[in-house]
């Protein structure tokens, strides 16, 4: 009685809109929490592990100058998990005696009062600017492959292969403890974000076919991705300061698991599904001007954010002495205010018009941008970074159903291609920001890069304005009701998509 009644649900989950909506949301929440909880960890682990690693061999030396080293004594340096510092062992063999000494202190930076290595810190933007972009690299790479293929296999086989590799990659973070070994978790999670995120955003294009839920449905399942850019930078610098580096990423681990037991419940990961009608090729939707320029402002969008990522937590470390917690708890307000304005304008931009709200959010991330180094402690920042996330949400949240309703109006209306385009100028952002990002600010300044960013967002912003009404394909004038700039109201796509993409009775 009681395995009949969880098949009867089963079976109602499968085809239940909402439930699927949910699915999409843990799996973008996993994804970005797993993104940002690195952010605040990865530049002072790095410091903390390799700069005093390379001090380990000078107290050695002087050990040896001093003569506390004899003949039957021997060194060696042991990484304390606990409180986050390198210690050095001294072992006298004669008469079996163990000696500890901590690391020396971090040397005097000479262009501000904190006791870090300016050069080393230098040196690390680079060094963390790739670790980062590795993810978005092998994004680039997968995302091509991805989109075409949930074309001909569905949306539930991606979504499940997301989540594993993305539970491979927690756990690897988890217990990792050198560069190289970062960047292979970081690229298996990058893998593993690519079937994630194409399968669960095309999933909702093909299932809210009406302009209007799609744009709030696209809105909740964005969510998931701004609360996990709110709780991860926070929640990694606290518990890393805290409790240590294995305790954020096991958790994030427990969460997927969580995820992988949602997607075999709702969703049928075995099931091969193809679409009923022929998608638009790849190349055709990559020559669209108005699906280009959309994608265009979602790269330069977000390659703002990414630059500020990589290089705002040893900006601080430099010129404020920000303590661990304070690296991550900087973008807390970033995240809020993109947690609220991705909610709010996917209603509010069905109403206001969506290339309005695109246009408006790309001219207050150029300036919010630009307003960041004017912060002379972590108090200072919470204005720009606030006005930051309030802009990236109305990109991210006018964008992304624009691109839908492009292909509806100018292609065939089956959306993994269009969403894995989408993803790509996502990931070309969050490649190239960091890469460039670390180099200029070695090479130049912090508050050059911010400039120089926020500046290519202004000029770029003009062009937002050619989405207010791209011209429809005439055979695909019947599915428009009105001849309206970026038309809100309930419209018809073709009739021939399978009646539900998680049903049992689909073909």
């Amino acid at each position: 009685m009681a395995i009949n009644k969880i098949m009867e649900w089963l079976k109602r989950s499968r085809e239940s809109r909402k439930l699927v909506l949910t699915v999409v949301f843990v799996a973008l929440l996993v994804d970005h929490l797993l993104l940002t909880v690195v952010v605040p960890i990865v530049p002072s682990f790095l410091y903390t592990t390799e700069h005093q690693r390379s001090n380990a061999s000078v107290t050695r030396d002087e050990w040896l100058s001093q003569g506390q080293l004899g003949g039957e004594s021997e060194i060696s340096s042991v990484f304390s998990y606990y409180d986050n510092a390198t210690y050095l062992v001294r072992n006298d063999l004669s008469n079996q005696t163990l000696n500890t000494t901590q690391q020396t202190p971090r040397p005097k930076n000479e262009d501000s009062a904190c006791d870090s290595d300016g050069q080393f810190l230098k040196d690390e933007n680079i060094r963390v600017g790739i670790l980062l972009a590795s993810k978005s690299i092998m994004q680039l790479i997968f995302n091509p492959i991805v989109g075409p293929l949930t074309n001909r296999i569905g949306f539930h086989i991606p979504m499940f292969t997301g989540f594993v590799l993305m539970f491979f990659s927690t756990i690897t973070y988890a217990f990792v403890t050198t560069y190289p070994l970062m960047i292979l978790a970081r690229t298996i999670q990058g893998i593993g974000s690519s079937f994630s995120s194409v399968a669960g955003l095309g999933m909702l294009a093909s299932i809210y076919k009406d302009n209007t839920e799609r744009g709030i449905a696209m809105g909740i399942a964005l969510g998931g991705l701004a609360l996990g850019l709110l709780a991860g930078a926070p929640f990694g610098s606290i518990m890393y300061e805290f409790v240590g580096k294995k305790a954020p990423f096991l958790t994030l681990a427990c969460l997927a698991l969580f995820d992988g037991a949602l997607q075999l419940c709702i969703l049928q990961p075995s099931k091969i599904s193809p679409e009923a009608v022929k998608g638009t090729p790849l190349l055709t939707l990559l020559r669209d001007p108005y699906i280009l320029i959309a994608a265009g402002s979602l790269c330069f969008g977000n390659m703002g954010i990414a630059m500020l990522e990589v290089t705002l937590p040893i900006w601080m470390m430099q010129t404020m002495c920000a303590p661990n917690w304070q690296l991550g708890v900087a973008f807390l307000p970033t995240s809020l205010a993109y947690l609220f304005s991705i909610n709010m304008f996917g209603f509010l931009a069905n109403k206001l018009g969506r290339w309005i709200c695109a246009v408006i959010g790309m001219l207050f991330l150029g300036i919010g941008l630009i307003l960041v180094p004017l912060g002379k402690n972590i108090f200072g920042l919470i204005g720009p970074n606030a006005l930051l996330g309030i802009a990236i949400g109305m990109v991210d949240s006018s964008l992304l159903p624009i691109m839908g309703y492009l292909v509806d109006i100018r292609h065939t209306s089956v959306y993994g291609s269009v969403y894995a385009i989408a993803d790509v100028a996502l990931c070309l952002g969050f490649a190239i920001g960091p890469l460039t990002g670390g180099a200029i600010v070695k090479y130049l300044s912090f508050p050059y890069l911010m400039v120089i960013i926020g500046v290519i967002n202004i000029v770029y912003t003009p062009l937002c304005w050619f989405l207010r009404n791209p011209p429809t394909r005439e055979e695909k004038m019947a599915i428009i009701t009105q001849e309206c700039p970026m038309h809100v109201k309930t419209y018809q796509t073709q009739k021939c998509h399978r009646e539900f993409p998680l049903s049992d009775e689909s073909d």
